[in-house]
């Protein structure tokens, strides 16, 4: 590595070179070759050692392509376009929120009073009872947080509050609307 890029200081290779994410290897060897005749210390028109060490690494790192998919690796995912808003998705996510919250809740008020020593429960718990997504999971669990309707105990495991439980209580589901919500094989058989 280049001795006059400081550790820990980020370096957009692609920037450097002046080349897009898509570039080809003759494009970054090209354009390698143009900034390191220019920057070079020796015998550079603009010789500028820092800016030399930084091209050099940058072509380097992107010439390889091992290396070039690990920085790439880094990098926030590239937008194709402006971003899009979907009216139809948008507001058939929003109405099962609630309904997806309130699955949680029980999930947690029910390991609260059956399990009150412990009323913690692994994410990874939830995760395999719920029957949506995780980013909706994780979603939900980021809401319910922020309202105080679940805190974390010591091992960062979600736990339903006081807050939570009065939530669950003033609003009570169906049962069968939570069971939908939930994996079959984790709801109990009624008799």
């Amino acid at each position: 590595m280049s001795g006059s890029v400081s550790a820990g200081k980020f370096q957009d290779h692609y920037a450097v070179l002046g080349v897009g994410r898509k570039a080809s290897t003759e494009e970054i060897h090209r354009a390698y070759a143009a900034l390191a005749a220019k920057y070079n210390p020796r015998n550079g028109s603009a010789p500028d050692r820092e800016k030399f060490d930084a091209v050099t690494l940058a072509y380097e790192t992107l010439s390889n392509p091992e290396s070039r998919h690990a920085f790439d690796s880094l990098l926030p995912k590239e937008e194709e376009g402006p971003p899009v808003f979907s009216p139809r998705v948008f507001f058939d996510a929003v109405a099962g929120e609630a309904d997806r919250r309130m699955a949680i809740l029980c999930i947690l008020y029910d390991r609260r009073r059956t399990n009150p020593g412990s009323p913690g429960m692994p994410v990874r718990l939830i995760e395999a009872m719920v029957n949506f997504p995780a980013d909706a999971m994780f979603f939900a669990l980021w809401y319910l947080k922020q309202r105080g309707w679940v805190a974390l105990d010591d091992k960062s495991c979600p736990m339903i509050t006081a807050d939570g439980m009065d939530e669950v209580e003033r609003h009570l589901p169906a049962p069968e609307k939570v069971a939908r919500l939930l994996k079959p094989a984790c709801v109990a058989q009624e008799t």
